[in-house]
């Protein structure tokens, strides 16, 4: 709304305002605006979920450190959203299209997990909505931006042409074009396009969610892989970089850089709090909306086989989990002392401030690889 009042309505006249219009100056400026919303009202809200007994509940099993932390206050997430959301509206084109999906898919994917950190709250246990629900909506969410985008590729201003790391002169489209000549079922070819967004949406929300087992573990892996995507955004969208690099150029994605840099902003203010020992956790609202958030902005800019490497800890926090499960039913035996991989090495005698930095560390090193393959082709 500032870029539409101080941009388009006021420069005109007053030509001081022509700065209103440079992305990175907008961009630097919703990212203080997220890191000061977050830092003023944190308090605030920190202590109104205590005032509520809105506090975090512990799995039985976790590690005995882990108990003293029942009843910090979670749902933290609510703050994380607030600070994303409003400076993304002050500092973004309002006119542009992505920047609208990527906001509604980020409270979507909240809503999913407000409503999850809510029942727990008022069950007073460590359960949430059933595995089956929670997937069920967020595939709802997902085909819904899978939808959005296939609209806007009717405009001709998206495209599901995809980027592959080190291959630049392979390009698949993921459209079944032979299927649009069939009739009454031309909408098959949109198929393989929406099954794939499904996968990159739905196993990115979970692969966040299962990262958030550490105070602070998650939303600095999260700072790390929103700054990536706010370079990646702001390179698709530059005429001179994008052609560079060799990346698809779509001008109007640009503007996602905005909203990457609010997401780091509030994840950095979020951190203030969130550091060890936490005095809130950002729950399932805040887990899955920043998911959901990383995942449709690499769909968006197409890179999300760049995910497994902008996102790595996140992954391999979800590997982790996936071949535990699996070998245990399979096997009756398991490959980590306990999952999600962070508490294995808590398993181990790691102290959890040394998993943290650690793990902080390995995500980075991921995000500059990530970085590196835009050059490596």
């Amino acid at each position: 709304m500032l870029y539409w009042l101080l941009y388009q309505k006021l420069y005109p006249s007053f030509h001081t305002f022509r700065i209103f219009h440079y992305l990175t100056f907008r961009t630097a400026f919703a990212s203080l605006t997220a890191l000061l919303i977050t830092l003023l009202i944190g308090p605030y809200v920190i202590e109104k979920l205590r005032e509520f007994q809105i506090g975090q509940f512990i799995r039985e099993d976790g590690p005995e450190s882990h108990k003293k932390k029942s009843g910090t206050p979670t749902m933290g997430g609510v703050l994380i959203l607030v600070a994303i959301i409003i400076p993304t509206v002050l500092w973004s084109d309002p006119s542009n299209p992505f920047v609208w999906v990527v906001v509604c898919s980020t409270l979507a994917f909240g809503a999913i997990g407000f409503a999850d950190d809510y029942i727990k709250v008022v069950q007073r246990r460590n359960l949430g909505l059933t595995a089956r629900t929670k997937l069920f909506w967020q595939a709802v969410v997902a085909v819904a931006v899978a939808a959005s985008l296939i609209i806007l590729q009717q405009f001709r201003i998206f495209s599901t042409v995809m980027t592959v790391p080190f291959l630049k002169q392979w390009h698949p489209d993921l459209l079944w074009h032979w299927a649009g000549t069939i009739p009454y079922f031309g909408f098959l070819a949109f198929l393989p396009f929406v099954i794939f967004v499904v996968l990159v949406l739905v196993g990115s929300t979970n692969a966040v969610n299962l990262t958030d087992g550490l105070d602070g573990l998650a939303i600095g892996c999260t700072i790390i892989a929103a700054g990536a995507l706010t370079v990646l955004t702001y390179l698709s969208g530059h005429i001179v970089f994008s052609d560079y690099l060799e990346l698809q150029r779509m001008p109007m994605v640009s503007e996602l850089t905005v909203f990457c840099g609010a997401m780091v902003g509030a994840s950095i203010g979020f951190l203030w709090y969130n550091a060890h020992p936490a005095e809130i956790f950002m729950g399932d609202v805040g887990s899955l909306a920043l998911g959901g958030a990383i995942a449709t902005v690499a769909v968006i800019i197409r890179q999300e086989l760049l995910l497994p490497f902008i996102g790595g800890i996140f992954i391999l926090e979800a590997l982790s989990v996936m071949l535990q499960v699996g070998s245990y039913k399979l096997r009756k035996k398991r490959i980590f002392k306990m999952a999600p991989i962070h508490h294995h090495f808590e398993q181990l005698g790691w102290a959890e401030s040394k998993v943290i930095a650690r793990f902080w560390i390995g995500a980075l090193v991921f995000a500059l690889f990530a970085l590196t393959t835009l050059k490596l082709r």
